[in-house]
């Protein structure tokens, strides 16, 4: 079955930005790419069970089992290695990216504590969108009573838009919670 924001995107966003910019082609309206969530675990280089936690949890939370991402040089500062573990991470792509997606516009952000809306600002020149989450406890996959430690996580929506205002035109139309 397919997602209910790919039908969405197909029926009724397409369409209407393709005529909004003046865009011939179907092919040439912005469309999302991928999803990366990533969960960076400070002391998860010291502690293998936190990092196994909280991998544990982000594959609940997008329904894809992450990576292990390593440190790419040593700190010394932090006590951490070349090669140590410090995170996780998924790329979503297809059906599964249209499930999270709009499972997390429709149920997680919603649930966050005094939320006024996603700022406008967090765009790159490339049209891609990023915003951090403060715990991972929006999610109500996420069962309260066994989280240890509450993680962060940040949230990357690639899309094929070449100007910021095509893409921010692209994620208020799959119903964005922008401020403005």
């Amino acid at each position: 079955m397919k997602p209910r924001l790919l039908e969405k995107y197909r029926k009724e966003i397409n369409p209407s930005i393709a005529q909004k910019f003046g865009f011939k082609n179907r092919l040439q309206v912005p469309r999302l790419e991928k999803i990366v969530v990533n969960m960076g675990v400070g002391s998860g280089a010291h502690e293998m069970k936190v990092l196994e936690q909280a991998s544990f949890e982000l594959a609940q939370i997008t329904g894809q089992r992450p990576i292990i991402t390593k440190a790419h040089k040593a700190i010394s500062n932090f006590k951490i290695r070349k090669g140590a573990p410090i995170g996780c991470k998924v790329t979503l792509r297809g059906y599964r990216m249209y499930e999270f997606l709009d499972h997390l516009v429709n149920v997680a952000l919603p649930r966050i504590r005094d939320f006024r809306g996603l700022s406008l600002n967090s765009f790159d020149r490339g049209g891609n969108y990023s915003f951090g989450i403060v715990e991972q406890t929006i999610f109500p996959e996420i069962d309260i009573d066994k989280v240890q430690k509450l993680q962060g996580m940040d949230v990357t929506l690639v899309t094929t838009a070449k100007t910021p205002a095509l893409a921010s035109e692209l994620l208020k139309a799959f119903g964005f919670p922008f401020r403005e």
